[in-house]
This record gives C-alpha cells, sequence and structure tokens, in this order.
C-alpha cells in the first residue's frame, strides 16, 4: 500500500512528518512517498540522522500556508506539496493522502481534484474525538460547511456510520443529532428537518444529544452543520488540554502534591492518554472518491504515525465502498 505525504504540510513540518512517516512505514508496512522541497526534506533528514532511502520523494517547490484561501490548491499554488499529492491520487498513483496542512485547501482539493463519491453532495471533516468511556466518536461535519441542509446531515450519519463499523470496528454504531436538548422538538428548522429524515434512515439513530452528553460516550457517531462542529471540535480540544494542564499544576505544587501523584500517577496518565487526540492522529474528509486524511496542524511525530495508521485502516476497510453501497 502506498500512502502519499504531505511533507511541507502543519507547524512542524517537514521535521516531524518525516519522523512519524519513517515510524509508521516500519511499523505498518506501508510504502511512503513524500511530497514537497526535495532540498529541504533531504537536508532536513541529514541533519537529524533520518535514512530516507528507502522512501520516494517527489518534489512540490510550492507551500500553501494555514492562512491561505481554501482554492490556493486550485489556482494560486499548483506546484504545492498539497496540489502536487492530490493530482497523484487522483492519477491512482497512491491509495491514500494525508496532510497536516491547511484544511480549508484539504477539503477543496479533496472534493474538487480527487472527486466526490457519486451521490455525495457535500464531503465532511470527520475527526474522532475519546471519551470517558474508553472509546472514541465521530464529529461529523466538523468545519467543512458551515451552512447545511437536513440531506447532508443524513449523508454524514450514513458516511460516519460506516466508518465506524468497518475501521472501528463498533458493530451497530449509535447515530446522535448535536442539538440543544434531547427532546424531539428542540432546535431549529435544520434540526427538525434532519430528525425526521434521520429517523427514517437505515441506521442506528438515537436522537438528539447535548454537548455535555459526548465525553461520556452517548453516542459513536455526532452529526451536525460545520459551524456548530468546528465550534464543539475546539471546545473539546481546549477542555481537555485545560485539565490536563491544571492537573499537572496540581502535582507538582509541593512535596505534598508530588507524594500524592507517585501513588496515582499511572492512573492520571492512562485518563491523560484517553483524551489525547494523538491517539486518533487524524480525520478522514468523508466522501472523496480517495481517501483523504487529515492529521492536526501541530502534529508530531506521534500524530502523523497515527494518522497513517487510520488511513491504513481505511483502505483495507475498503470504506469508500462501503460508503458508496450505503448511498445508494
Amino acid at each position: 500500500m502506498k500512502i502519499i505525504v504531505d511533507a511541507m504540510g502543519g507547524d512542524n513540518a517537514p521535521l516531524e512528518i518525516i519522523k512519524g512517516s519513517l515510524l509508521a512505514k516500519k511499523e505498518y508496512n506501508v510504502d511512503i512517498i513524500l511530497v514537497g522541497k526535495e532540498s529541504v526534506i533531504n537536508s532536513v533528514s541529514r541533519e537529524n540522522n533520518l535514512d530516507i532511502s528507502d522512501v520516494e520523494i517527489i518534489n512540490a517547490e510550492q507551500v500553501i500556508e494555514t492562512d491561505e484561501e481554501a482554492n490556493t490548491v486550485l489556482k494560486k499554488k499548483p506546484d504545492s506539496s498539497m496540489a502536487v499529492a492530490f493530482r497523484m491520487l487522483a492519477q491512482n498513483e497512491g491509495d491514500a493522502f494525508v496532510s497536516a496542512g491547511n484544511s480549508g485547501s484539504l477539503c477543496v482539493g479533496g472534493t474538487l481534484i480527487t472527486k466526490r463519491i457519486k451521490g455525495i453532495k457535500r464531503p465532511g471533516f470527520a475527526p474522532l474525538l475519546p471519551h470517558f468511556a474508553g472509546g472514541c466518536f465521530m464529529l461529523i461535519d466538523a468545519g467543512a460547511n458551515l451552512e447545511t441542509r437536513p440531506e447532508l446531515l443524513l449523508q454524514y450519519a450514513v458516511m460516519g456510520s460506516a466508518y465506524m463499523k468497518n475501521v472501528m470496528k463498533i458493530e451497530n454504531p449509535r447515530v446522535g443529532l448535536a442539538n440543544v436538548g434531547t427532546e424531539e422538538h428542540k432546535g431549529m428548522e435544520l434540526q427538525h428537518k434532519a430528525y425526521e429524515l434521520l429517523k427514517e434512515a437505515d441506521i442506528n439513530f438515537i436522537g438528539n444529544v447535548e454537548g455535555r452528553e459526548l465525553p461520556y460516550g452517548k453516542c459513536d457517531v455526532v452529526v451536525c452543520d460545520g459551524f456548530t462542529g468546528n465550534l464543539i471540535l475546539k471546545t473539546y480540544e481546549g477542555t481537555a488540554k485545560a485539565i490536563a494542564d491544571k492537573v499537572k499544576n496540581l502535582f507538582s505544587k509541593n512535596l505534598k502534591s508530588k507524594l500524592a501523584a507517585a501513588l496515582v500517577m499511572s492512573d492520571l496518565k492512562k485518563m491523560i492518554k484517553e483524551f489525547d487526540y494523538n491517539e486518533y492522529g487524524g480525520a478522514p474528509i468523508m466522501g472523496t472518491l480517495k481517501p483523504v486524511f487529515k492529521a492536526h496542524g501541530s502534529s508530531k511525530a506521534k500524530t502523523i504515525k497515527n494518522a497513517i495508521k487510520l488511513t491504513k485502516e481505511f483502505v483495507e476497510a475498503d470504506v469508500i465502498k462501503e460508503i458508496s453501497q450505503a448511498v445508494k
């Protein structure tokens, strides 16, 4: 299996991208194609004693920055690492694509260069978030489409269910509709119409879910518009980081705290690990005709490695075929 990796995407590129790719190649037995400035990739690898002799490198001289417009991947920077990688994916020169770069450009490239699955109106950004029950849930859409329609939420539910069943091995994924209350009449017109569609669909729809229920594993797939989803995502990540920082400060305050920490350290590490997004690595752009994964912009090597692992499992489970059949 060949995984195309954007070597220049993300805050810690290219070093952490290269390191994570090498870890994944060794651990998951995949072939890696690094796309980016070849001279920079070679120089950084030499400086950090990284052996990339067994990795294919495709040169791309331009880089899409995080603050650039989403359509940059189409017109302004056709020789960017992301644009070149998308064209390679569309031409079947790799089985999947992973990038920690510009989210908007990744969604645009996935939609317009690699194209959509037949029947899918708009792909959605679908990160996996951990919960206290010891697993994770998919949030879709988390920012690709700020405005949406009821039928799109239905498609997100179908795609999310296919992913959680085939990749995460959850037999009958529970689907919830993000809302301001659990009662059927809650929400606005979008939620009311989406509720009716989801209730009639061939999925395990459990009704409306509130934000406070998500950390406790209320459902396996949460569907919502991109505006709401992005707020949930950023709040969730920020709260998890704040809790981890608070616990760390609490147990390093004085000698008594440090002694107490020694007694519960293994449990603390387990809790922090459960809420660490790096454990899941990446989020698929659901609905594209080829597998496209978005890693966190601040990804370190571990995150990239885990993103490639999820990507490999996505390809092996033939999720795109499952989605195509479900949409039909």
